[in-house]
């Protein structure tokens, strides 16, 4: 989707997703996952990082201070060759500002790390407006749901074969912010960097959130 500089209005809710050039794989192992997962955090602020402050575990780095931040997230979740953010723009150019700080930064690591060089991702990322609020609260359950793709290829189709299974696996994904919607306590991983407050409260209980994903798994057709 095209963007101009009026696409993102502030106070708006956005999707915003993109995958691997030619669809390759843009998280080889765990390490790369949490490297992504710590830059949603220290990428979301007016300050600008440095290469050396990224040298620490995962949980010391989303402890860090940071000053303003640009944006609000609501969900995230990434899979072997894409990701997902559902996103609150609470200041102006802020999704544009976060997006191109997440991308640059995470494809110097991996480009270091894996020895490689050039575009990592298939072009800027795409972004969808979310004005129905019908359409924003559908949208925790298909981010938080993708991971049940890497077990269940047609999960889209509704034609999950071993639910039990798919269940487990979404469960223990540690990827996404499915567990800071499902426990009761926010985890140290990944806890700092939704805001629940900036979206609306359509889960008042960790299990209203857990029935909301497991109506959705079972409904009989996805948009």
């Amino acid at each position: 989707m095209s963007r101009d500089i009026n696409f993102f209005a502030e106070g708006e809710y956005y999707h915003a997703y993109n995958r691997g050039t030619e669809k390759r794989l843009i998280f080889l192992d765990t390490k790369d996952r949490e490297r992504f997962i710590s830059l949603l955090y220290l990428c979301n602020s007016i300050e600008v990082r440095h290469r050396s402050d990224l040298d620490a575990p995962l949980n010391t780095l989303l402890n860090l201070p940071r000053k303003k931040t640009l944006v609000d997230i609501g969900a995230y979740c990434l899979m072997p060759n894409h990701f997902h953010i559902l996103f609150h723009e609470h200041t102006e150019g802020g999704i544009s500002l976060f997006m191109q700080k997440l991308s640059t930064a995470y494809t110097m690591y991996f480009n270091k790390r894996h020895k490689r060089s050039g575009s990592l991702f298939q072009g800027r990322f795409r972004a969808e407006h979310v004005d129905r609020d019908e359409y924003l609260k559908y949208l925790f359950a298909y981010i938080h749901l993708n991971p049940i793709g890497i077990v269940e290829n047609e999960w889209k189709e509704h034609k999950i074969k071993d639910k039990k299974n798919a269940e487990k696996f979404l469960n223990g994904y540690k990827f996404s912010s499915y567990l800071d919607y499902t426990e009761n306590n926010e985890r140290s991983i990944g806890g700092t960097i939704i805001n629940k407050g900036a979206f609306p409260k359509y889960f008042h209980h960790s299990r209203d959130f857990r029935d909301f994903i497991k109506d959705w798994a079972e409904f009989e057709e996805w948009q």
